[in-house]
């Protein structure tokens, strides 16, 4: 065989075995990734109504330094609601209608901003097994010596669900008239299967339409004596059966 011959077909013979290597199946090792998630024990923080993957710091007017309650601990928990605040009123004997405040709150960049009243609850018990919120009144408006504003009335309207979870959504009831005799009623329910989360149910859209969402109605003849009038809201979050 020639020299030639010999080169040419040895470089055929190590082309293919190139490529019997290269086509050869590669080893293949299998190792694991792993989390494990526990139903949270801590407070949820609040979250921004308008921007519920933001956290803000809410207001409370009606304490001396503005602090409001510290939220439920654990993985059901009310992590926060707003007081209602209806003002400073001149003595009246017409019907008049007053509309809540805004809430008031810090963002994170610690600016003041306005937003709507609302109510933030967290299901972190990675079960999704439901949930409702309810809300009552305690009682009629009085003055500290016991007073009572006669017939006044609550409306919690425009209810608006507000979350950042891709959860089943829980519902939240639109209008809400409150009994100052203390009937209980429903501010957001999850049904099994919906809510795991967290979720807020704001009294208007945002803040522009939030002027008139909370109302207090006070009839013309009901006494009013130059004073201050409170009463409390009692919130309730319970699991339900699923």
């Amino acid at each position: 065989m020639k020299k030639s011959s010999i080169i040419l077909a040895s470089a055929i013979l190590l082309s293919s075995l190139t490529g019997v290597a290269a086509n050869a199946a590669p080893a293949i090792y299998e190792t694991n990734g792993q989390i494990e998630f526990t139903e949270a024990t801590g407070v949820t923080k609040p979250l921004d109504p308008d921007n519920p993957d933001t956290g803000v710091t809410p207001k409370d007017p009606t304490k001396p330094d503005g602090t409001p309650t510290e939220g439920t601990p654990g993985p059901l928990s009310i992590d926060f609601a707003s007081s209602l605040i209806f003002g400073q009123q001149e003595i009246t004997s017409e019907t008049k209608t007053y509309f809540a405040e805004l809430q008031k709150a810090t963002d994170k960049e610690g600016a003041e901003i306005s937003r709507p009243n609302y109510v933030q609850v967290s299901d972190n018990r990675g079960t999704e097994t439901g949930w409702v919120l309810t809300v009552k009144q305690d009682g009629q408006f009085k003055t500290s010596s016991g007073v009572e504003l006669a017939s006044a009335k609550i409306t919690l309207g425009d209810g608006t669900l507000a979350t950042n979870s891709t959860s089943a959504h829980p519902t939240a009831t639109a209008s809400i008239a409150l009994d100052p005799a203390g009937a209980e009623e429903t501010v957001m329910i999850a049904a099994a299967g919906q809510g795991a989360g967290t979720y807020i149910t704001k009294w208007g859209a945002d803040a522009a339409s939030a002027v008139e969402s909370i109302s207090l109605e006070v009839p013309g003849g009901s006494k009013k004596e130059k004073a201050v009038y409170s009463t409390k809201l009692i919130w309730s979050l319970a699991d339900v059966p699923a």
